[in-house]
């Protein structure tokens, strides 16, 4: 989702945060797939997710490697998400093909005009496996904390070689419960995916920043890829198909995406290290990327097509952690996450079988001021901020990729394991325009991010600025490099490790210069931190599950979930909001801001006005439990019809990454009919619109 918010009336985040102390949690959950609610479904809505309708809408589900989620609506192997989500394929398309498909929309009248989008991949989840007891088992109880993590990761990487050489899926180890289950997800692979439409950013975006994490909204935040095998679009068993009425309030819906991440369950030492200083400092640099992005957009038209899409990113980022920060500002929040430890160690204290988990807690407060003491230098070195540049990221992949392969699979950093390696060359040797004067500007701030926080005086900054200025510097590097081209990657990476220690790129050798302390500061991070946590968080969902039993769900992880409520307005500053929202009333909100951006209308929607049903739903809410990465998430009633699609919060929502309520938490979606109305009327794709309703 958008994940964007507006400053002013953040307050509003508090005022649902206090209705959530005191409020039933309701229809929470983002649930496993293999273990979802049957009963509680059963018995509040009298509805059977039977496991052919879960495996159907499972089957139906797709996963957008680059974030976010989206689902098969046609035979045809067509895939509807967001705009937002697709964002970064249409920046990419526009740039090799030298048009704006961003402003302008694309359609593709014909499978010639389908363009294939370099880099993406799409996957499906064709199975699930539980391998906690193995991962478990590998992992003996006398080990260093050291020990642990590379005994974990030795067998995750070897269980995902199995996998692999016996599915030929992509397998894909998740830790679940921060450590209390593993589950082995196995994925069916799509990289031959294409474009066929997309709206204009304006109508997709409409409102812009003003409008974004507010309700009522009217959006048309759609598009659509097809999925080809074998140079021919593949033809799809499991897809949702198109319902024929609109929702209505209070019809059960469900949604089936795949939610980034989520910190309800973790103790109140790790939200107060996200509150005091994880947020925060994350805070500090998306503000500083947002000047910078700003400032070079704002140089020309040219500058500002080419930084559009990251622009976009960073904006929505830093919004977002404003309202996560603000929800962990709330006090009944907080007091709500110290009630819950108190009730889960008096119950543990209660227990003999039990009482050696008491000393979890405190671990995973011991773990968090490693954290804090390191969070700086690992998010400038290994998370790569003070190096922030496309070309960067191809060198460190190369430098990396040649000495991990080097190494048994169960000794490799996870993202160079077997199992990795083929998704891995895919991004690494996609054909992708790269903008010189645009590096320039990201690596010369970064380079100024890095020495202002490691200092001037450092001794690896002043061997990464080589004597010069941070600009100079930047230019030299870029300029010298010769890694924009796909093929010199592709050899530098066939050539292995004696072709990247001969290699002069200067890249190249400044990915070799920063190697060892990026990796150093990475096994602190993974070794007193986060294997800590997991062993620690493990006793907790212990304590957890015997006091409450093992129905429940896990934090979001990137990987399937899914959640329902029903189609529900709700009040606010003591008015009715309603569930949804029509044509009508996008047009009268641009004549109400006279048609003055972000409210003006795209030149074809102001001619097309006359010709649609202006009473056609556009948008609408449900209680759904959702949050950043269930964009493009498809919904559906009971029959497993498409009756809308996820792509935004409202502003109460915002709290969700730690405490569920729906009170006024509500989810926001376009709408099946909407989407149909705007292809027929306004973009002239009728033949697009019969794909999607069975038609042709």
């Amino acid at each position: 989702m958008h994940f964007v918010c507006r400053i002013t009336l953040l307050l509003a985040v508090g005022l649902a945060l206090t209705a959530f102390a005191a409020a039933a949690r309701g229809d929470e959950g983002m649930w496993l797939f293999n273990a979802p609610p049957t009963q509680y479904l059963k018995d509040k809505y009298d509805f059977d997710a039977s496991k052919k309708w879960l495996t159907h809408v499972q089957k139906s589900s797709v996963r957008f490697n680059s974030g976010g989620s989206g689902s098969f609506v046609s035979a045809g192997g067509l895939v509807l998400t967001n705009h937002h989500v697709g964002l970064d394929a249409l920046q990419k398309l526009s740039n090799l093909r030298k048009k704006d498909y961003v402003t302008d929309g694309f359609y593709a009248r014909s499978r010639a005009d389908e363009f294939k989008c370099e880099g993406m991949e799409l996957n499906v989840l064709m199975e699930i496996r539980v391998v906690t007891d193995r991962v478990k088992a590998a992992v003996k109880a006398d080990l260093s904390s050291e020990k642990a993590a590379l005994a974990r990761r030795a067998v995750i990487n070897q269980i995902e070689k199995e996998a692999a050489e016996e599915t030929k899926l992509k397998p894909q180890v998740v830790t679940l419960f921060q450590g209390g289950e593993y589950h082995l997800y196995l994925f069916k692979k799509y990289t031959d995916v294409r474009l066929v439409f997309a709206p204009e950013q304006q109508i997709a975006f409409y409102g812009g920043d003003p409008d974004n994490f507010e309700y009522p909204r009217f959006d048309l935040d759609i598009c659509l890829f097809r999925v080809y095998e074998n140079d021919k679009p593949a033809e799809v068993k499991d897809y949702l198909k198109w319902a024929s009425k609109p929702v209505k309030e209070g019809d059960l819906i469900f949604v089936s995406g795949h939610p980034g991440r989520t910190s309800r369950l973790n103790t109140v030492a790790e939200l107060e290290y996200l509150r005091d200083i994880g947020y925060p400092f994350l805070m500090q640099r998306l503000n500083r990327l947002e000047v910078l992005l700003s400032t070079f957009s704002e140089r020309s038209e040219e500058n500002r097509r080419q930084a559009k899409e990251y622009y976009f990113s960073v904006q929505n980022s830093r919004k977002a952690r404003l309202g996560g920060l603000q929800a962990l500002l709330d006090p009944a929040l907080m007091d709500a996450k110290r009630k819950e430890e108190a009730r889960l160690k008096a119950g543990a204290e209660k227990d003999d079988k039990l009482k050696d988990t008491l000393s979890a807690w405190g671990r995973v407060a011991g773990a968090q001021k490693v954290r804090a003491a390191n969070i700086r230098r690992y998010t400038l070195l290994e998370g790569g901020s003070g190096f922030n540049s496309d070309l960067f990221s191809y060198a460190r992949t190369l430098v990396r990729a040649a000495a991990e392969s080097a190494k048994p699979n169960g000794e490799r950093l996870r993202e160079y394991s077997e199992s990795s390696l083929e998704s891995l060359q895919e991004q690494l040797f996609a054909e992708e325009e790269i903008y010189p004067e645009f590096e320039i500007a990201k690596l010369s701030d970064a380079f100024m991010f890095l020495s202002a926080e490691l200092g001037h005086d450092s001794p690896l900054v002043k061997k990464v600025l080589a004597g010069k200025t941070p600009g100079d510097r930047a230019r030299a590097l870029v300029e010298g490099s010769k890694l924009a081209k796909a093929n010199v990657r592709k050899e530098l990476y066939k050539g292995g490790a004696d072709a990247i220690a001969a290699s002069k790129d200067p890249l190249i050798e400044l990915a070799r210069l920063v190697d060892p302390e990026a990796r150093a500061v990475r096994k602190v991070i993974e070794t007193e931190v986060d294997e800590v946590s997991r062993q620690a968080y493990a006793q907790i969902a212990q304590v957890k599950f015997a006091l409450d039993g093992t129905k429940t769900y896990p934090d979001a992880t990137f990987t399937l979930r899914l959640s329902f409520g029903p189609v529900k307005g709700y009040e606010e500053a003591g008015k009715k909001v309603p569930y949804t929202t029509t044509f009508a009333g996008m047009y009268e909100r641009a004549r109400e801001n006279k048609n003055r951006p972000p409210f003006d209308l795209p030149e074809r929607w102001v001619k097309a006005k006359d010709k649609l049903d202006l009473k056609a739903p556009l948008n609408f809410v449900s209680t759904a439990d959702i949050i950043g990465g269930n964009s493009g998430s498809p919904v559906i009633n009971r029959d497993a019809e498409f009756v809308g699609i996820i792509f935004d919060g409202n502003i109460q929502s915002l709290m969700l990454d730690f405490a569920y309520s729906d009170v006024q938490a509500r989810a926001v979606s376009v709408d099946a009919q909407g989407i149909l109305e705007a292809l027929r009327k306004v973009y002239d794709a009728g033949a697009l619109a019969d794909e999607l309703t069975g038609k042709k």
